[in-house]
Protein backbone atom coordinates (compact mmCIF):
# COMPACT_ATOMS: atom_id res chain seq x y z
CA UNK A 1 0.00 0.00 0.00
CA UNK A 2 1.58 3.28 -0.51
CA UNK A 3 1.63 5.84 1.88
CA UNK A 4 -0.22 9.53 2.17
CA UNK A 5 1.98 12.27 1.23
CA UNK A 6 2.92 15.85 2.09
CA UNK A 7 2.66 18.56 -0.28
CA UNK A 8 5.48 21.18 0.25
CA UNK A 9 4.04 24.43 1.80
CA UNK A 10 4.66 27.90 2.08
CA UNK A 11 4.04 28.72 5.30
CA UNK A 12 3.92 26.91 8.35
CA UNK A 13 -0.17 26.85 9.40
CA UNK A 14 -0.94 28.16 12.83
CA UNK A 15 -4.11 27.41 14.63
CA UNK A 16 -5.39 24.06 17.15
CA UNK A 17 -6.43 22.84 13.78
CA UNK A 18 -2.88 21.58 13.07
CA UNK A 19 -0.35 19.59 14.79
CA UNK A 20 3.37 19.48 13.72
CA UNK A 21 5.82 16.50 13.53
CA UNK A 22 9.85 16.53 13.07
CA UNK A 23 10.95 15.40 9.29
CA UNK A 24 12.79 12.68 9.55
CA UNK A 25 15.50 11.81 7.06
CA UNK A 26 15.22 8.23 6.01
CA UNK A 27 13.48 5.56 4.02
CA UNK A 28 9.47 5.94 4.60
CA UNK A 29 8.08 2.70 5.77
CA UNK A 30 4.83 0.89 5.77
CA UNK A 31 5.33 -1.59 8.46
CA UNK A 32 2.91 -4.77 8.84
CA UNK A 33 2.91 -6.25 11.83
CA UNK A 34 1.44 -9.95 12.12
CA UNK A 35 0.80 -12.18 14.87
CA UNK A 36 4.19 -14.57 13.74
CA UNK A 37 6.13 -11.95 12.23
CA UNK A 38 6.00 -8.59 9.93
CA UNK A 39 6.75 -7.04 6.78
CA UNK A 40 8.89 -3.75 5.76
CA UNK A 41 7.45 -1.82 2.50
CA UNK A 42 9.49 0.85 1.30
CA UNK A 43 6.38 3.43 -0.56
CA UNK A 44 6.64 2.37 -3.69
CA UNK A 45 5.85 -1.32 -2.52
CA UNK A 46 9.34 -3.42 -2.38
CA UNK A 47 9.82 -5.36 0.72
CA UNK A 48 12.82 -5.23 2.90
CA UNK A 49 12.42 -7.16 5.27
CA UNK A 50 15.18 -8.73 5.72
CA UNK A 51 17.73 -6.13 5.77
CA UNK A 52 16.05 -4.61 9.09
CA UNK A 53 15.85 -7.72 11.48
CA UNK A 54 15.11 -5.67 14.71
CA UNK A 55 12.05 -4.77 13.65
CA UNK A 56 10.91 -8.92 14.08
CA UNK A 57 10.61 -8.63 17.72
CA UNK A 58 7.62 -5.70 17.03
CA UNK A 59 5.27 -9.56 16.36
CA UNK A 60 5.86 -10.10 19.76
CA UNK A 61 3.73 -7.36 21.28
CA UNK A 62 0.21 -9.38 20.91
CA UNK A 63 -1.20 -6.68 17.99
CA UNK A 64 -1.45 -6.78 14.35
CA UNK A 65 -0.84 -3.45 13.39
CA UNK A 66 -0.31 -1.28 10.28
CA UNK A 67 2.39 1.12 11.27
CA UNK A 68 3.74 4.36 8.97
CA UNK A 69 6.99 5.62 9.63
CA UNK A 70 10.34 6.36 8.80
CA UNK A 71 13.92 4.26 8.76
CA UNK A 72 16.56 6.24 9.70
CA UNK A 73 20.09 5.67 11.37
CA UNK A 74 22.38 7.98 14.11
CA UNK A 75 25.23 10.45 12.04
CA UNK A 76 28.44 11.04 14.20
CA UNK A 77 26.42 13.22 16.16
CA UNK A 78 23.31 11.50 17.13
CA UNK A 79 20.89 12.90 13.73
CA UNK A 80 18.80 10.24 12.28
CA UNK A 81 19.77 10.59 8.72
CA UNK A 82 19.22 8.86 5.13
CA UNK A 83 23.15 8.83 5.04
CA UNK A 84 24.33 7.08 7.86
CA UNK A 85 21.61 4.16 7.06
CA UNK A 86 23.48 3.65 3.56
CA UNK A 87 26.78 3.60 5.19
CA UNK A 88 25.09 0.47 7.20
CA UNK A 89 24.18 2.81 10.51
CA UNK A 90 21.45 0.72 12.93
CA UNK A 91 18.30 1.73 11.53
CA UNK A 92 15.54 2.89 14.29
CA UNK A 93 11.89 2.94 13.23
CA UNK A 94 10.13 6.78 13.76
CA UNK A 95 6.75 5.52 13.99
CA UNK A 96 4.08 8.55 13.47
CA UNK A 97 1.00 6.59 12.39
CA UNK A 98 -1.04 4.09 12.83
CA UNK A 99 -3.44 2.28 10.03
CA UNK A 100 -4.75 -0.77 11.19
CA UNK A 101 -5.11 -2.35 14.77
CA UNK A 102 -6.22 -5.65 15.57
CA UNK A 103 -8.38 -6.04 12.15
CA UNK A 104 -9.81 -2.54 12.73
CA UNK A 105 -9.42 -0.11 9.63
CA UNK A 106 -8.54 2.99 10.83
CA UNK A 107 -7.14 5.23 8.41
CA UNK A 108 -10.99 6.40 7.96
CA UNK A 109 -10.34 8.23 11.16
CA UNK A 110 -9.24 11.84 11.65
CA UNK A 111 -5.50 12.02 12.76
CA UNK A 112 -6.18 12.98 16.38
CA UNK A 113 -8.33 9.76 16.61
CA UNK A 114 -5.26 7.66 15.05
CA UNK A 115 -2.87 9.16 17.32
CA UNK A 116 -4.54 8.64 20.29
CA UNK A 117 -4.78 4.79 19.58
CA UNK A 118 -1.09 4.69 18.70
CA UNK A 119 -0.24 6.46 21.66
CA UNK A 120 -1.63 4.10 23.65
CA UNK A 121 0.14 1.14 22.69
CA UNK A 122 3.37 2.40 24.42
CA UNK A 123 5.68 1.81 21.40
CA UNK A 124 9.42 2.01 22.43
CA UNK A 125 12.63 0.05 22.02
CA UNK A 126 15.91 1.23 20.94
CA UNK A 127 14.45 -0.11 17.28
CA UNK A 128 11.74 1.96 17.88
CA UNK A 129 10.25 5.05 18.75
CA UNK A 130 7.02 7.38 18.47
CA UNK A 131 7.76 10.74 18.61
CA UNK A 132 7.00 13.57 20.02
CA UNK A 133 4.32 15.90 18.40
CA UNK A 134 4.18 19.71 18.91
CA UNK A 135 1.66 22.37 18.87
CA UNK A 136 3.76 25.64 17.70
CA UNK A 137 5.28 24.51 14.24
CA UNK A 138 7.10 28.01 13.38
CA UNK A 139 9.25 27.11 16.79
CA UNK A 140 9.63 23.71 15.95
CA UNK A 141 10.91 24.98 12.34
CA UNK A 142 13.49 27.04 14.19
CA UNK A 143 14.48 23.93 16.26
CA UNK A 144 14.93 21.73 13.79
CA UNK A 145 17.60 24.10 11.74
CA UNK A 146 19.47 25.14 15.10
CA UNK A 147 19.51 20.80 15.27
CA UNK A 148 20.79 20.44 11.65
CA UNK A 149 17.37 17.87 11.33
CA UNK A 150 15.72 17.20 7.93
CA UNK A 151 12.92 19.72 8.55
CA UNK A 152 9.07 19.74 9.60
CA UNK A 153 5.74 18.32 8.88
CA UNK A 154 2.01 19.93 9.76
CA UNK A 155 -0.67 17.75 9.97
CA UNK A 156 -4.11 19.05 10.14
CA UNK A 157 -5.88 16.79 13.42
CA UNK A 158 -9.44 16.53 11.44
CA UNK A 159 -7.32 14.63 8.63
CA UNK A 160 -8.04 10.86 7.42
CA UNK A 161 -5.23 8.79 6.19
CA UNK A 162 -5.27 8.94 2.16
CA UNK A 163 -3.12 6.38 0.56
CA UNK A 164 -1.38 7.13 -2.24
CA UNK A 165 -2.47 10.28 -2.61
CA UNK A 166 0.09 13.73 -2.02
CA UNK A 167 -2.69 16.03 0.02
CA UNK A 168 -2.49 19.54 1.43
CA UNK A 169 -4.00 17.89 4.75
CA UNK A 170 0.07 17.76 5.36
CA UNK A 171 2.80 20.01 4.59
CA UNK A 172 6.07 19.43 4.12
CA UNK A 173 8.65 22.44 5.52
CA UNK A 174 12.39 20.95 4.68
CA UNK A 175 15.40 22.95 5.53
CA UNK A 176 18.15 21.16 3.22
CA UNK A 177 17.79 22.12 -0.20
CA UNK A 178 17.25 18.49 -1.11
CA UNK A 179 15.79 16.80 -4.16
CA UNK A 180 15.50 13.67 -6.05
CA UNK A 181 16.62 13.37 -9.53
CA UNK A 182 17.01 10.52 -12.29
CA UNK A 183 20.51 9.74 -13.56
CA UNK A 184 20.68 9.83 -17.40
CA UNK A 185 23.98 10.10 -17.87
CA UNK A 186 27.47 10.30 -16.40
CA UNK A 187 30.67 11.08 -17.62
CA UNK A 188 34.24 9.48 -16.13
CA UNK A 189 37.23 11.19 -14.46
CA UNK A 190 38.97 13.56 -17.05
CA UNK A 191 41.38 11.07 -18.94
CA UNK A 192 39.59 7.91 -17.63
CA UNK A 193 36.31 6.19 -17.25
CA UNK A 194 37.10 3.77 -14.86
CA UNK A 195 35.95 6.28 -12.02
CA UNK A 196 32.80 8.30 -11.61
CA UNK A 197 33.42 12.06 -12.67
CA UNK A 198 30.21 13.20 -13.01
CA UNK A 199 26.35 12.66 -13.19
CA UNK A 200 23.97 13.95 -15.62
CA UNK A 201 20.28 13.86 -13.68
CA UNK A 202 16.86 15.57 -15.08
CA UNK A 203 13.86 15.80 -13.67
CA UNK A 204 10.28 13.57 -14.66
CA UNK A 205 7.34 15.48 -16.07
CA UNK A 206 4.73 14.85 -18.15
CA UNK A 207 6.69 15.81 -21.37
CA UNK A 208 9.55 13.40 -20.24
CA UNK A 209 12.95 13.54 -18.32
CA UNK A 210 13.91 17.33 -18.33
CA UNK A 211 17.63 18.00 -18.10
CA UNK A 212 18.40 19.66 -14.81
CA UNK A 213 22.60 19.79 -15.05
CA UNK A 214 25.58 17.91 -13.79
CA UNK A 215 26.35 16.59 -10.78
CA UNK A 216 30.04 16.26 -9.95
CA UNK A 217 30.54 17.02 -6.28
CA UNK A 218 30.20 14.28 -3.36
CA UNK A 219 31.00 11.23 -5.53
CA UNK A 220 34.59 10.42 -4.87
CA UNK A 221 35.49 7.32 -2.73
CA UNK A 222 32.92 4.61 -2.11
CA UNK A 223 29.84 6.77 -3.79
CA UNK A 224 31.14 6.78 -7.03
CA UNK A 225 33.16 2.62 -6.77
CA UNK A 226 29.62 1.61 -6.33
CA UNK A 227 27.79 3.63 -8.48
CA UNK A 228 29.51 2.28 -12.02
CA UNK A 229 28.52 -1.01 -11.81
CA UNK A 230 24.72 -0.15 -11.56
CA UNK A 231 25.64 2.41 -14.28
CA UNK A 232 27.10 0.10 -16.09
CA UNK A 233 23.92 -2.23 -16.33
CA UNK A 234 21.55 0.57 -18.09
CA UNK A 235 23.54 1.71 -20.71
CA UNK A 236 21.74 2.61 -23.72
CA UNK A 237 22.85 4.33 -26.72
CA UNK A 238 21.08 7.72 -27.26
CA UNK A 239 20.16 10.59 -24.78
CA UNK A 240 16.92 10.20 -22.17
CA UNK A 241 16.65 13.79 -21.97
CA UNK A 242 13.45 15.58 -23.65
CA UNK A 243 15.94 18.60 -23.63
CA UNK A 244 18.97 19.11 -25.89
CA UNK A 245 21.72 18.88 -24.50
CA UNK A 246 24.53 21.02 -25.28
CA UNK A 247 27.94 19.76 -26.61
CA UNK A 248 29.74 20.58 -23.27
CA UNK A 249 27.64 18.71 -21.65
CA UNK A 250 26.79 15.72 -24.12
CA UNK A 251 30.67 15.45 -25.19
CA UNK A 252 32.15 11.73 -23.34
CA UNK A 253 28.60 11.22 -22.01
CA UNK A 254 27.83 7.66 -21.12
CA UNK A 255 23.97 7.66 -21.22
CA UNK A 256 21.22 5.42 -19.41
CA UNK A 257 17.91 4.19 -18.75
CA UNK A 258 16.36 6.46 -16.82
CA UNK A 259 15.71 4.64 -13.85
CA UNK A 260 18.46 5.24 -11.29
CA UNK A 261 16.74 7.94 -8.41
CA UNK A 262 19.24 9.79 -6.08
CA UNK A 263 19.40 12.35 -4.28
CA UNK A 264 21.10 15.53 -4.43
CA UNK A 265 21.55 18.65 -2.45
CA UNK A 266 22.20 22.14 -4.46
CA UNK A 267 21.64 26.18 -3.83
CA UNK A 268 18.48 26.33 -5.66
CA UNK A 269 17.78 26.11 -9.42
CA UNK A 270 19.34 28.65 -12.10
CA UNK A 271 17.28 30.97 -14.56
CA UNK A 272 17.90 28.12 -17.32
CA UNK A 273 16.59 25.27 -14.57
CA UNK A 274 19.68 23.77 -13.72
CA UNK A 275 20.99 23.05 -10.25
CA UNK A 276 23.14 25.76 -8.36
CA UNK A 277 26.19 23.44 -6.95
CA UNK A 278 24.67 20.26 -6.91
CA UNK A 279 26.19 17.79 -4.79
CA UNK A 280 25.42 13.95 -4.65
CA UNK A 281 23.90 12.48 -1.45
CA UNK A 282 23.11 8.82 -1.99
CA UNK A 283 21.40 6.75 -4.06
CA UNK A 284 17.31 6.12 -3.47
CA UNK A 285 16.34 2.23 -3.92
CA UNK A 286 13.36 3.16 -2.44
CA UNK A 287 12.06 5.25 -5.04
CA UNK A 288 11.34 5.07 -8.90
CA UNK A 289 11.32 7.94 -11.23
CA UNK A 290 7.55 8.01 -10.95
CA UNK A 291 7.83 8.64 -7.31
CA UNK A 292 9.14 12.13 -8.08
CA UNK A 293 6.21 13.58 -9.99
CA UNK A 294 4.78 16.60 -7.47
CA UNK A 295 7.31 16.84 -5.59
CA UNK A 296 8.41 20.12 -5.69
Amino acid sequence: MPPMLATKGDRVPEGSDWVHEIKWDGIRSIVDVGPTGLQVFTRNGNERTREFPQLAALSSLGRTMLLDGELAAPDDVGRPTFGALQRGGQARLYVFDLLALDGRDLMPLPWHERRAELEALHLGDEHWVVPATYDDGELLLEATAAQGLEGIVSKRRSAAYRPGVRSREWLKFPHRPRRSVVIGGWRGEKGSDARLGALLVGEPTPEGLVFRGRVGSGLAGRAGVSLLPLLGAIARADSPFVTPIAKTDAVGTHWVEPVVVVDVESLGVTHDGRLRQPSYRGTRSDLTPADLEGQS
